[in-house]
């Protein structure tokens, strides 16, 4: 098989926020997406809205007319969907069957690979939202790409990320739950941080709240990016354990969840600060015997 795919005919199941992204994105690289799956209305309309005249066709059928079967579906479906068209027929040998969960490797396709196809996980290091935006987004983006252990597959697998105009980034079978868990733990909660002090601010009568710490956010990110724990600013990684406290009796009356999360992320804040050499040991003692203490 060639490093680089030829002209390819796409079957996308189903037509989600990612699936319908990725295949717009490589019909704009001159592949043919040929049939879709899709039930809900938000992907029956997705798909007319990013993949025009595409039949939207069963599983089973979107993948047995395909030479690449793309299965963007969540992650606890995979293995029953992988299960389901094994059982069908619907693989072949020589067919290229992609995967867009970044939980997974490519042992939950071994179904599928029973039939002799070429199995790939390509996860997109991004956040999607299922509209055409997307797919510029997903030019400069990474994604992580997991193979069998051999060249071919992965220069596949490589090839097909750069005509989406993203960056292939090779990934281990063995850590692709480690490398999930880690894009999650930072772009799923970061959403939740955010939204926690947006929604604080409201409650304080500051409005609008996201005017008013998007400069501040954005700035604290591309630090952190830029400079690591270096960057790290704010009243833990000073040792000012009056600020803490008083943080802390606020948010308690405020919202007492919110003030457990301001402990547990104050706390390793705290252990940065001191490994980065931010704060001396017994500051860090001192930060940490105050977010201890009780309400």
């Amino acid at each position: 098989m060639s490093a680089r795919p030829a002209r390819l005919a796409i079957g996308v199941v189903s037509a989600g926020r990612v699936g319908a992204v990725v295949g717009a994105a490589w019909a704009a690289a001159g592949h043919r997406v040929v049939a879709t799956s899709g039930v809900s209305k938000a992907s029956v309309d997705r798909a007319a809205a990013l993949l025009p005249g595409v039949p939207l066709l069963a599983p089973d059928a979107v993948v047995a007319g395909s030479d690449l079967a793309l299965l963007a579906v969540p992650d606890d479906a995979l293995p029953g969907m992988v299960r389901g068209l094994a059982a069908a027929g619907s693989f072949r040998a020589g067919q290229i069957v992609v995967h867009t969960s970044g939980a997974h490797g490519i042992g939950v396709l071994a179904p599928a690979l029973e039939h002799g196809v070429l199995p790939l996980a390509l996860h997109p290091v991004m956040t999607f939202t299922g509209r055409r935006e997307d797919v510029a987004r997903l030019a400069g983006c990474s994604v992580g790409v997991t193979a069998a252990d051999d060249e071919v597959g992965f220069s596949v697998g490589a090839a097909l990320v750069v005509e989406m105009g993203a960056e292939p980034v090779r990934v281990a079978e063995a850590v692709r739950p480690l490398y999930h868990a880690a894009l999650a733990h930072g772009a799923n909660h970061l959403v939740t941080l955010v939204r926690d002090c947006v929604d604080t601010l409201e409650r304080a009568g500051i409005r609008p709240a996201e005017r008013l710490v998007a400069p501040l956010l954005s700035a604290a990110l591309d630090n952190a990016l830029r400079h690591g724990d270096r960057a790290l600013t704010g009243p833990v990684a000073r040792g000012d354990v009056g600020t803490v406290r008083k943080h802390l009796r606020e948010l308690t009356a405020a919202d007492p969840d919110l003030a457990e999360t301001y402990r547990v992320l104050a706390r390793r804040t705290a252990h940065r600060a001191g490994d980065a050499g931010l704060l001396p040991d017994h500051a860090v003692d001192d930060v940490l015997s105050t977010l201890r203490e009780g309400p």
